[in-house]
């Protein structure tokens, strides 16, 4: 939770105005808690325990058609995208473009249209290519890794854009509702790895529209660059006490890609929803945390641990619990995002109380009371477990 807005007085005149604080450092994506894994001595056998082993259980969600499942959605992103692997690469090459696509793309020329123009067709074109949310804003430096941490080569090494792109395209894609209530087990995890393929294929996609504008695009999923401050200030959403992304429809339910790219564009404004507010007095998400890695105290400057990225004012997680649960649990957890008050599906209740939310803050309290009386939050029972057994529409 941003608290404060960057003054324009004081910005830097020669770069764009950015709407909230953002540290004066960039961050180096070594420390990042899925790569601190495969080099931190300490976290070396959590590692080695969620990634080179598999557990299949009888309980329902851990079995091998969970497994298999869970697997099946996650093939894309580790069988050609590597977005969770490495920069510039896969399906986020920086400069890969298809080769029936070259005659198109290597003319030299631009597509000539004014910024205002040029938005409404990318916003046009990323939905119409599989994006649900989708914004502009200034590619703030200091959002830029510092250094990448390539795990399929074991290299660390510096990181830059290339000279021009400074706007982002920051896309959200919304994971299905009914299979994140099932976490932690492999069924949520399908979702996540679901949403990881998905956003692969858009950004990528997104990407080559751009290239065959005639401009520099540069996809990204986790690599490159941090997605939750690019989306907040694209107009997506607002950080939630849980260290997420919150989006006025899907909540935190949401992975998140960007195109960067020197095609001209109009820059969306932050759109805060409330989100802060209720942050405040709900803490269902830290109450619900089976490792207890998230606060429930007051936003602070700094986080707990090297995996942060401290220096504003916000909620910060604890990234070791967090990824120690995981490694137990032999499993991805979305707790925090499943009992979201935020997570529903639109619908004329769920969108009146974001109404109320938004604008009349002091129901907060009220609208969690009916959250609880409705039985939201709470992890499903094995005997209300039909991810298999009910019927498609």
């Amino acid at each position: 939770m941003l608290t404060a807005r960057a003054n324009p007085e004081n910005y830097d005149k020669d770069e764009p105005y950015f709407p909230f604080p953002v540290p004066d450092y960039r961050y180096d994506q070594r420390n990042e808690m899925f790569k601190r894994r495969t080099w931190d001595k300490e976290f070396l056998p959590y590692g080695n325990q969620l990634y080179g082993k598999v557990k299949y259980r009888d309980t329902y969600g851990y079995r091998k058609l969970d497994y298999a499942l869970r697997n099946a959605a996650w093939s894309i992103e580790y069988g050609f995208a590597f977005g969770v692997l490495k920069s510039n690469h896969g399906m986020y090459s920086w400069d890969h473009i298809p080769e029936k696509m070259k005659r198109f793309v290597e003319t030299g020329e631009k597509v000539a249209h004014n910024p205002e123009e040029n938005t409404r067709i990318i916003k046009k074109a990323a939905r119409f290519l599989g994006a649900d949310m989708v914004g502009a804003c200034y590619a703030h430096p200091s959002l830029i890794y510092s250094h990448e941490m390539d795990l399929m080569d074991g290299i660390h090494r510096p990181l830059e854009l290339p000279e021009g792109c400074t706007n982002a395209v920051v896309m959200a894609l919304g994971m299905p509702y009914d299979a994140v209530r099932y976490s932690p087990d492999a069924i949520s995890g399908a979702a996540t790895g679901l949403g990881y393929s998905r956003q692969a294929v858009v950004a990528n996609m997104v990407a080559t529209f751009i290239r065959g504008l005639g401009y520099q695009a540069i996809p990204s999923g986790n690599d490159t660059a941090l997605s939750i401050p690019l989306a907040m200030a694209a107009g997506l959403g607002e950080l939630g006490r849980m260290g997420l992304l919150i989006t006025r429809p899907y909540g935190p339910r949401v992975r998140i890609c960007k195109v960067f790219t020197d095609l001209p564009l109009v820059f969306d404004e932050y759109r805060p929803f409330g989100v802060a507010e209720f942050c405040h007095t709900c803490k269902k998400c830290a109450r619900h945390c089976p490792s207890q890695a998230i606060s429930f105290d007051a936003p602070t400057m700094e986080g707990p641990s090297r995996s942060n990225f401290s220096g504003v004012e916000k909620w910060y997680i604890n990234p070791e619990k967090c990824f120690t649960f995981w490694a137990k649990n032999w499993m991805d957890c979305n707790n925090c995002v499943m009992v979201c008050p935020f997570n529903k599906p639109p619908g004329f209740i769920h969108n009146t109380v974001r109404y109320f939310i938004k604008d009349w803050p002091m129901f907060n309290r009220l609208m969690l009371w009916m959250d609880d009386l409705m039985g939201y939050g709470k992890q499903m029972l094995r005997r209300d477990k039909m991810f298999w057994e009910k019927p498609e529409l």
